[in-house]
């Protein structure tokens, strides 16, 4: 199927004074998956807007966007809606104050997705002992890659 309508996702990596990258596992109906927070960019905001709402939305953290790491570069038709194309934009985080870390909740959290439920939970993940395979997505593979390189 040819998607029909773009959809453009915007995620950050954030590492704590562990040297833990903080990742989501989330799921939709069966559909479950691991990535870096973040979510889809909605019309009137820019990516570092949304990311900023994503952040906080799932995590509760603010966060400040240091570096921009990654823009995806192939084509990619959404694994959730085959009518969507995905472009992926990755930014490296931070938080004003590293003792808000400690309040991430790792337990399981309802959140709305238009008439869906996805279930979130926040895990943390040596970079030192990263395996790849841990995410679902490719682009989220590739943006990896440049955080560990």
């Amino acid at each position: 199927m040819v998607p029909i309508r773009f959809t453009v996702r915007v995620y950050g990596i954030l590492v704590n004074r562990n040297r833990e990258i903080l990742l989501s596992k989330e799921k939709i109906g069966d559909f479950g998956f691991t990535k870096f927070p973040g979510g889809g960019l909605e019309f009137g905001e820019g990516p570092k807007d949304c990311l900023i709402r994503e952040f906080k939305e799932e995590t509760g953290l603010d966060i400040i966007i240091s570096d921009h790491i990654y823009t995806s570069d192939f084509y990619i038709q959404s694994q959730i809606d085959p009518e969507e194309q995905v472009i992926g934009i990755y930014y490296k985080v931070e938080v004003p104050d590293v003792s808000q870390l400690d309040n991430i909740s790792l337990e399981s959290k309802e959140h709305h997705f238009g008439d869906q439920i996805i279930a979130i939970q926040h895990i943390w993940t040596s970079i030192n002992a990263f395996e790849m395979n841990i995410l679902t997505f490719e682009m989220d593979s590739r943006a990896m890659e440049f955080v560990i390189s």
